[in-house]
C-alpha cells in the first residue's frame, strides 16, 4: 500500500458550458515532498468550501487499479490526478480500507472519514456526462482522510496501518448502503454513530433514519 502521485493544484476559473466557474479539481503531481495540513497538503486548495474541504475531507485519494476500468468504458486514459484527488493509491481499495482506520504517512497521522462523492465538476474536467453518477454506482468512488497528527509525505511513500477502525466498515459497504441499500435501517443506523463519520455524511444518514421513522 503507496502513495504514488501527490497531486495539488489551487483553484482556478474554468469555462464550463460557456459559464466561468471557480473550482480546485485540476490537480497536477508533485515531485518532491508535499506538507500534510489539518485541512489541505501545501499548494492545494478548494474553490466550494461548504461541499469540498474542510477538517474531514482534507486529503481525497484515489486508487489508481481503478483507472483500467474507466479507460475501457470510456477508451481514453486515465492517469494520476484524473479524479481530482490528492493522494493517487496502489494497493488500497473501497474493499479494503474501512471508515476510522489509522495509516501512517510519512510523518503524517491521517484516517479514512466518508467515501468520496463526486459534483458535475467531474463531468466537466472530462467532458463526460455521467461520470459522476457511475463514480457512485461502481462503488469506485476513493475516499477522504482527515489529518490527526500534520506531517511531510513524497511521492511513493507507503501507507501503514496503524490502526483499524471501529466495526471494520469497508468504504465498499458504506457505498453499498449509501446508493443502493437505503432502506437498510439498522446499516444506516450503525454507520451514523460511527465516530469517525464526517459530520456531513452523518446528518444525511440521520436524516434518512429520521424520515423512515416517520408514520
Amino acid at each position: 500500500m503507496k502513495i504514488i502521485s501527490i497531486n495539488v493544484g489551487k483553484p482556478k476559473i474554468l469555462n464550463m458550458d460557456g459559464r466561468p466557474i471557480a473550482t480546485g479539481i485540476d490537480k497536477t503531481p508533485v515531485e518532491g515532498p508535499a506538507a500534510v495540513g489539518k485541512l489541505n497538503l501545501a499548494g492545494d486548495g478548494q474553490a466550494d468550501l461548504v461541499h469540498h474541504g474542510g477538517e474531514d475531507k482534507a486529503i481525497c485519494a484515489y486508487p489508481s487499479e481503478h483507472f483500467a476500468y474507466w479507460e475501457e468504458r470510456y477508451g481514453r486514459p486515465f492517469t494520476a490526478g484524473a479524479f481530482g484527488e490528492n493522494w493517487t493509491l496502489l494497493g488500497l481499495t473501497e474493499d479494503d480500507v474501512c471508515l476510522g482506520d489509522m495509516y501512517a504517512a510519512g510523518t503524517a497521522l491521517v484516517q479514512v472519514s466518508q467515501p468520496r462523492q463526486p459534483c458535475s465538476k467531474l463531468a466537466f474536467k472530462h467532458q463526460l456526462p455521467d461520470l459522476p453518477k457511475a463514480v457512485c454506482q461502481t462503488g469506485k468512488s476513493g475516499f477522504y482522510f482527515r489529518v490527526l497528527q500534520e506531517g511531510v509525505v513524497e511521492p511513493g511513500a507507503p501507507l501503514i496501518l496503524m490502526e483499524r477502525g471501529a466495526g471494520a466498515l469497508s468504504i465498499a459497504y458504506i457505498n453499498r448502503i449509501y446508493y443502493h441499500d437505503r432502506g437498510n435501517v439498522a446499516a444506516m443506523a450503525q454507520i451514523a454513530s460511527h465516530p469517525a463519520l464526517s459530520a456531513s455524511w452523518r446528518e444525511t444518514f440521520q436524516k434518512r433514519l429520521t424520515a423512515r421513522s416517520r408514520p
